[in-house]
């Protein structure tokens, strides 16, 4: 490129040539910087990526869904008519073997699980003539709501296998499709997946696995250091390097000789290396990740064993809290989700529920009110039977 220009102080004479200025580079070529600024990689929030990250690759994330569906599984379902509680009932039958390959507690913590991983849980009815024989659940990821143009829901289509059908709205004796979504601000026709608000600490959680696999294959950071210090100076010679490197593969290497003593020669000092303070945080920051992880799923962090959490007085105190604050309250979704489904194929006074009673979590708790109606003397027998969720007697 060339610029032309005059001093300022000088002025051109008459048909005098301005002074020219070429400017050149020694790379005889145009040089061009390129900078980019590399961000974090974070995984997918689909179904399929948070039952991978969250489920199957991750043992804190594994622990939590697994804790909270089978403890929501192993909660008794009950069925009342009106107010009276009933012994035997066709919904209990159907809710007790949904269909022949699972029994109903299989049933439900697949139920939950799908829905803790997924925000949604869809459970489809079978049934032979006007009698509904069978429940099935129908994986999340392949469920699809239909919208008509006002943006009402107006039915699912379930595409399996390549193969589409759609199930329109409706309660079980029609045939329709019962859908248990969690809570979603930003959607009125799925859920939102408790997993997915814990997902940057998922990635950490499992990268951090993955960094500390990959020390332990490429022997990135040795357990210390030999220094070579002879007294009148210089190095280890090629062959000396080679020999020393050799004694230390053969004599020290591998399970069966850990913790031998090391036999050095003169010059040689051995200098122990520990974790710098900021691999210490890493190993806190893999915690963190770890109770965040828990707190987006509700689970108690000492019900996990992460190190350094002692949030609750005792391991009984945390369970109950658990199940308080975790377990009844998706228990209580279900049940209402399943009675507004069900009822109107089997009765409309047909109530499910659940049996707080036989929660062995919760038996500290139950000893402690019984002990209270039973010094409140201005109850009568059966208000207190009525207080603890029983009948009043039969005169």
């Amino acid at each position: 490129m060339k610029f032309s220009f005059s001093l300022p102080w000088r002025k051109a004479g008459a048909g005098a040539r301005p002074a020219v200025e070429t400017k050149a580079s020694h790379f005889g070529m145009g040089f061009v910087a390129l900078h980019q600024t590399v961000g974090a990689q974070w995984s997918g929030r689909s179904f399929g990526a948070l039952a991978q990250a969250g489920f199957m690759r991750n043992p804190i994330g594994h622990r939590c869904v697994r804790l909270i569906a089978e403890a929501g599984a192993s909660v008794p379902l009950i069925a009342y008519e009106g107010e009276r509680e009933l012994d035997r009932h066709p919904v209990l039958e159907l809710l007790a073997a949904p269909n022949g390959s699972q029994a109903g507690v299989e049933f439900r913590e697949a139920l939950i699980g799908q829905l803790v991983l997924s925000g949604n849980a869809y459970v489809e009815a079978v049934g032979i003539g006007e009698r509904l024989r069978e429940l099935h659940l129908l994986r999340p990821d392949l469920v699809t709501p239909v919208e008509d143009r006002s943006g009402w829901l107006t039915g699912y289509d379930y595409n399996c296998r390549g193969q589409k059908r759609r199930i329109e709205l409706g309660h079980a004796g029609e045939g329709g499709l019962m859908h248990l979504r969690l809570f979603n601000p930003l959607d009125a026709h799925t859920g939102f997946p408790p997993l997915a608000a814990a997902a940057m600490a998922l990635d950490l959680h499992n990268q951090a696995a993955v960094w500390n696999k990959a020390l332990l294959d490429n022997l990135a950071r040795p357990s210390g250091a030999l220094v070579y210090q002879p007294k009148e100076g210089g190095n280890l010679t090629e062959e000396q390097y080679e020999r020393l490197k050799e004694e230390l593969e053969e004599g020290y290497s591998g399970a069966k000789r850990a913790g031998r003593p090391l036999l050095l020669e003169g010059g040689l000092d051995w200098k122990a290396m520990a974790l710098t303070p900021r691999e210490m945080d890493f190993v806190e920051a893999k915690n963190g990740a770890a109770r965040d992880i828990a707190l987006a799923l509700g689970v108690p962090p000492m019900l996990l064993g992460i190190p350094g959490d002692n949030t609750y007085a005792n391991y009984q105190e945390a369970n109950r809290a658990f199940y308080r604050l975790t377990i009844l309250p998706l228990m209580t979704r279900i049940c209402a989700r399943l009675t507004h489904w069900l009822s109107p194929a089997f009765g409309d006074d047909i109530r499910i529920d659940f049996d707080t009673d036989q929660i062995a979590g919760l038996a500290i708790e139950r000893e402690a009110d019984w002990k209270r109606l039973q010094g409140a003397d201005f109850l009568t027998e059966d208000e207190k039977r009525k207080a603890v969720g029983y009948e009043p007697l039969e005169r």
